[in-house]
C-alpha cells in the first residue's frame, strides 16, 4: 500500500528537536532523550501585505501556502499563484505569495488579520459572517466501499512518522480509490495538517480521485476547508460537531465520524458508502 505514497517533497525545515528529559514510569526514573514536535509561527504574506499568522510544525509549507490560499477561497487554482519564498527569521517564518491580480485585489477587499493558534482557525476573526463562508455544492461522483477503513488505519498507523515520535500531531490523508494511502501530511495543528494536503493535491494531479482522512475531530472548519476545494468523502477518526454534520449535509459531502478499527458512523449522503 505504501509503494503509491507521495514521498518527494521537500522538508524545509526540522520538525522535531531532541531533548533531554527525565520520566517516571511505575515509579522507576528514567533518563533519556524525547523528540519533541517544533511549532513556530509562520506568516503568510500576500504581495506584500501580512495576511495571517498561524502556529504550525514548520514543513511542507510551500503545500501549506497553496492549500491554505484555496480553502480560504483566496484563489480558484494553484494557476492563480505565481511564485512562493520562504524565508526564515529569529521571530518564525515567512512564506512569500505572490498572486496573479485578479486574486490579491479580491482579498485587498476582504482583508482581515487573523492570528492563529494551535487547534483554532477562527482566532482573531473580526465579525460573525466571517466565520460562516456561503456554503459550496461538491459534484457526486466518487464512490468507496466501508470495508477499506480497517486497512487504511492500519497503514496510517505506520506512516505517521512525526506523530509516532512525538505523540502530539495531527494527521490528513488523501486516499485513493482502493482505500491505498497516496499522501500524507501532519502538523501540530488539525487545520495545518489539511490545508498541507490540500495544497498537495492541487500540485500533485493523481491526487484527485478519492477521500480525505483526518485523525482528529470534524469540526465546522475542516468541512468547509474540504468542500472548499471539491472533496465529497471525508472520514474522521473522531467525532464531528453539529455544525460540520449541518454543513457536510448542505454541501453534499459524505461525512464520517468514528472510524476505528471495525466501525465507523455515516453522518450524511450515504450513497457513497458502498458495502
Amino acid at each position: 500500500m505504501s509503494s503509491c505514497l507521495i514521498t518527494d517533497e521537500y522538508i524545509e525545515h526540522q520538525e522535531y528537536s531532541v531533548h533531554e528529559i527525565i520520566k517516571y514510569k511505575n515509579g522507576i526514573k528514567i533518563e533519556c532523550e524525547d523528540f519533541i514536535a517544533e511549532e513556530v509561527p509562520v506568516a503568510l504574506i500576500y504581495n506584500g501585505i501580512s495576511h495571517v499568522v498561524m502556529m504550525a510544525t514548520p514543513s511542507h509549507l510551500e503545500s501549506f501556502a497553496i492549500g491554505f490560499s484555496l480553502s480560504e477561497r483566496i484563489i480558484n487554482n494553484i494557476k492563480e499563484i505565481k511564485n512562493i519564498d520562504i524565508k526564515s527569521n529569529k521571530e518564525g517564518i515567512e512564506v512569500y505569495i505572490e498572486l496573479q491580480n485578479r486574486p490579491f485585489m479580491m482579498l485587498k477587499e476582504q482583508r482581515r488579520q487573523l492570528v492563529g493558534r494551535t487547534g483554532c482557525g477562527l482566532c482573531g476573526i473580526e465579525h460573525l459572517k466571517q466565520a460562516m463562508k456561503p456554503v459550496t455544492q461538491v459534484p457526486d461522483t466518487q464512490r468507496m466501499p466501508l470495508s477499506i477503513i480497517n486497512q487504511s488505519l492500519k497503514f496510517l498507523y505506520q506512516h505517521q512518522e512525526l506523530a509516532n515520535r512525538t505523540g502530539c500531531t495531527h494527521a490528513a490523508v488523501w486516499l485513493n480509490e482502493q482505500g491505498e494511502l497516496a499522501a500524507i501530511y501532519e502538523d501540530v495543528g488539525r487545520h495545518v495538517a489539511l490545508d498541507k494536503l490540500i495544497g498537495a493535491r492541487a500540485k500533485y494531479p493523481r491526487l484527485t480521485n478519492g477521500a480525505i482522512l483526518i485523525t482528529s475531530r470534524a469540526s465546522y472548519e475542516i468541512i468547509q476547508k474540504a468542500t472548499s476545494v471539491g472533496v465529497e468523502i471525508l472520514f474522521a477518526v473522531s467525532a464531528p460537531t453539529a455544525l460540520a454534520i449541518n454543513l457536510a449535509e448542505e454541501s453534499g459531502l459524505t461525512l464520517i465520524g468514528f472510524c476505528r478499527e471495525g466501525r465507523a458512523t455515516i453522518y450524511t449522503h450515504k450513497h457513497r458508502i458502498i458495502n
